[in-house]
Formats: structure tokens, sequence, C-alpha cells
């Protein structure tokens, strides 16, 4: 259940992540970028690999925020999975 539960978060965040992170970049060089003021001295794998996961984090937690709140009162996970099994 527990399995579940993280590819209803995850997947959606993944696919939400991917195109956060082609909108981004595709305006953006990486090498335009400062951080906190400055220049940096990262390859432009590093920053691309950096956004994607920043970027699945900020979805992951979108996503699990709205799962928690359709669990509430109007989804029972235990009834789907009974009607899934059987």
């Amino acid at each position: 259940m527990k399995l579940r539960i993280a590819i209803w978060i995850l997947w959606p965040s993944f696919l939400a992540a991917i195109i956060a992170e082609g909108t981004v970049f595709s305006l953006l060089r990486p090498e335009d970028l400062l951080i906190f003021g400055q220049p940096h001295n990262l390859s432009d794998e590093a920053i691309y690999s950096i956004g994607f996961f920043g970027f699945w984090l900020i979805c992951a937690i979108s996503s699990a925020l709205s799962l928690l709140i359709v669990r509430g009162p109007f989804l029972d996970v235990k009834s789907v999975d009974d009607d899934l099994l059987s």
C-alpha cells in the first residue's frame, strides 16, 4: 500500500518536473545563472540535474499535499485496494 501511495505521488511529480525543467531551461542558460549574486563554477549538467531534482521535490510536495487533501473524507484507500484486488 505504501508503494502505491509513493507511486501516486512520485509519478505525476516526475512528469511535471520534466515539463518544468524543459520550460525553464529553454528560457535560461545555465551559465547565466547566479547563485546568491555570484557566478557558479558548476557544469551545465550539474545545473540541469540540480534543477530537475529541485523541480521534482517541489512537484512531489504538491502531489503529496493534493493526495492528503483527497484522501480525507472522500477516498478510503483500503476500499480502493479491495476493489482492485477483487
